[in-house]
């Protein structure tokens, strides 16, 4: 006897699913082009950096900062032309340990130097990760009152491990600034160490952020660079840390006589100040002010500007020289194996350089031939 069918239903059933968007968006490739397309030209750029418009500064700066070709090709041009209008601001490197104060201390002179109706713009140079290269850019955050003063630009920058957390192309953004009309220069880095000659190279003034009671441990750092410095100023002097401020105020001026006469004729005060009550701010202002004074009467100020020019210059020129050396098809092909030979010792670090450099040449030269 044949079997019955069971009336039995399953709860389960297939839907009809949708189809799956491809892996690559159809409409990128038109998208990419179009950007391309509508890609300021130099001139563009740099006619708006003229006229103040903001956006097309920030997207000059962005070019000057990418490692794209046809971006840095562009930037270029920009820098070229902006250079003739360029080098009419006063330039001051704010450095100093972690948690000194430099982002409330920036905010409190730079409004105070914006209601004066300067132009300020601050570039922030943040630390990039030596794992990820990334950074977190958060000086706008920290700085909120300048960030919405329409007389000031602030602009973080990745420092992309580069000496003393400055930014490579940070005196190419330095130019920008000055060719779009701002008449005071801020940079300010990621902290404190040999490195800072960086910063020193490219400002006019050198800024070196103290705290008073800070510790045994920070004084060797800050013997390292307080022979740069134009001015110590001694920040967070307020309230019970006020006496220990002026006790630390004598104690460095007192280090200061110590070291050999500058050869800008000028001697490097040391202040205090307030950064949170806007005490001692005007004070610090009026001191650079003097400096400007002094070093423009003596043909210091232009002389250490030409000085600064020729080093960057020099630096460019390694730069180019490392760049082209890695770069070179040769060279990557037999570094990895340079590379062995001097960790097992077969060959001395001098000699595999010594080597890899000739075969740079001869293949420059070949090219010649």
């Amino acid at each position: 006897m044949p079997k019955e069918k069971s009336s039995y239903k399953s709860a389960l059933k297939v839907n009809q699913g949708i189809d799956q968007p491809t892996g690559f968006n159809p409409d990128a490739r038109q998208h990419i082009k179009k950007s391309k397309q509508t890609e300021a030209s130099a001139k563009e750029l740099f006619e708006g950096i003229k006229s103040g418009n903001r956006a097309l500064l920030s997207k000059a700066i962005t070019m000057v900062e990418s490692s794209l070709p046809r971006h840095q090709q562009i930037a270029q041009e920009v820098i070229e032309l902006c250079i003739p209008i360029a080098g009419n601001s006063i330039r001051v490197g704010i450095t100093g340990v972690p948690g000194v104060g430099k982002s409330t201390f920036i905010e409190a002179l730079g409004i105070y130097l914006t209601k004066q109706d300067h132009k300020l713009a601050v570039l922030a140079i943040d630390p990039s990760s030596e794992r990820t290269k990334g950074s977190i850019l958060g000086d706008k955050t920290r700085m909120e009152d300048l960030a919405n003063d329409p007389n000031a630009f602030i602009r973080p920058s990745p420092s992309a491990g580069s000496l003393g957390g400055v930014a490579r192309k940070t005196k190419e953004i330095i130019t920008l600034c000055e060719a779009a009309g701002f008449d005071i220069i801020f940079v300010e880095t990621v902290g404190v160490g040999q490195s800072e000659t960086a910063v020193h190279s490219m400002v006019d003034f050198f800024l070196l952020l103290m705290l008073a009671g800070a510790g045994d441990e920070l004084q060797g750092i800050k013997r390292g660079i307080m022979e740069m410095a134009d001015a110590l100023v001694i920040n967070k002097a307020d309230g019970d840390n006020s006496e220990k401020a002026n006790r630390a105020k004598q104690e460095y001026a007192n280090a200061l006589h110590l070291f050999p006469p500058a050869s800008s004729g000028w001697a490097p005060v040391v202040q205090t100040c307030s950064s949170l009550q806007k005490a001692g701010i005007e004070e610090v202002w009026q001191s650079i002010m003097k400096y400007f004074e002094l070093t423009k009467g003596n043909g210091y100020f232009m002389a250490k500007r030409q000085q600064q020019e020729l080093r960057i210059m020099h630096n460019a020129i390694q730069n180019a020289l490392q760049d082209n050396f890695y770069a070179n098809p040769v060279i990557q092909n037999t570094l990895k194996q340079a590379e062995q030979n001097v960790k097992d010792g077969h060959t001395s670090a001098y000699q595999e350089a010594s080597r890899l450099i000739e075969s740079f040449y001869h293949t420059i030269k070949s090219r010649k031939d």
